[in-house]
């Protein structure tokens, strides 16, 4: 957008401005993805984080955005939570993914539900719900559930696109898919949710990983739960069976990212956090893998 005007000492002062300063307003994207839940121990897959974006979200000069990124869950524990907040817009925040179940439990709930735990006997276990914000375009999917008694193999993780995959059969269930957005120039997807644990001793193999990040799960043998990936909010993993004890695998960090016009981009007062600054077309892209500011 155009610039829209200059202001006195006083007015420019009120906004942050110095002296001379010039007034900018214009229209930015934002990509705000929260940390993945963490894999649970014979259990469900770790829940991709709450994927939300905002477009054309108008921005002055003089307002400072804070960028806060949510980190990956630990074991069958949810993800940070990711935002945007500014004085002139609301909060717009992501809810991290949900961790998957242990053994035996039910899911979290979370941007995207963990799934259900590996589980032999009546009523099984369930995934954990998604969309735990209650935003519309929802930010994630449910968790898959384990409702077999025939075979112990856990659910995976709902995913930003897809809901986790069930478990209690062969094999264990996948992550869902990831939601893809183009924010960078190029179709990338993210919140994918962990595969959901095997059970080696009866040749049940574990469930892969979502596209857009999710850990893939293990069985025995191979027993650890591989992690979300960072800077994707991918859920992680679930560890398998013994003998001994595997680790699951953690939610991967979520990210946020700002595409900015380039000849505003030029003109702003700069960043903390140290975003990766890339472009693509007329764009600046601030891709954010920990907590920072923009200022326009």
């Amino acid at each position: 957008m155009p610039i829209l005007g200059s202001f006195g000492a006083a007015a420019a002062k009120g906004l942050g401005l110095t002296a001379g300063e010039v007034f900018q307003q214009y229209n930015v994207d934002f990509l705000v993805v929260a940390g993945g839940g963490g894999g649970g121990p014979i259990g469900g897959g770790g829940g991709g984080g709450g994927f939300r974006t905002l477009s054309t979200q108008q921005i002055s000069t003089g307002n400072t955005i804070t960028v806060t990124v949510g980190t990956g869950g630990p074991t069958a524990d949810n993800g940070g939570a990711s935002s945007i907040a500014s004085s002139e817009f609301s909060t717009f925040a992501s809810s991290g993914g949900g961790g998957g179940g242990n053994h035996y439990g039910n899911g979290d709930p979370g941007g995207s539900g963990g799934g259900g735990g590996a589980y032999s006997g009546s009523p099984g276990s369930t995934g954990g719900s998604g969309n735990q914000g209650g935003y519309t375009p929802s930010e994630g999917n449910n968790g898959g559930n384990v409702n077999s008694s025939t075979q112990e193999s856990g659910a995976g993780g709902g995913g930003g696109a897809n809901t986790g995959g069930n478990g209690g059969g062969s094999p264990g269930g996948p992550g869902g898919n990831g939601a893809t957005s183009s924010i960078t120039g190029s179709a990338v997807d993210y919140a994918g949710g962990g595969g959901g644990a095997g059970r080696g001793d009866t040749g049940t193999p574990a469930g892969p990983g979502g596209n857009g990040g999710g850990g893939a799960g293990a069985g025995s043998g191979n027993g650890t739960g591989q992690a979300g990936t960072d800077g994707k909010g991918g859920g992680g993993g679930a560890s398998g069976w013994g003998p001994g004890s595997f680790p699951p695998g953690v939610g991967g960090d979520g990210v946020v990212i700002i595409s900015v016009p380039t000849v505003n981009y030029a003109k702003s007062q700069g960043t903390t956090g140290s975003p990766t600054v890339t472009t693509s077309g007329t764009n600046t892209i601030l891709t954010y893998t920990a907590t920072g500011t923009y200022k326009p």
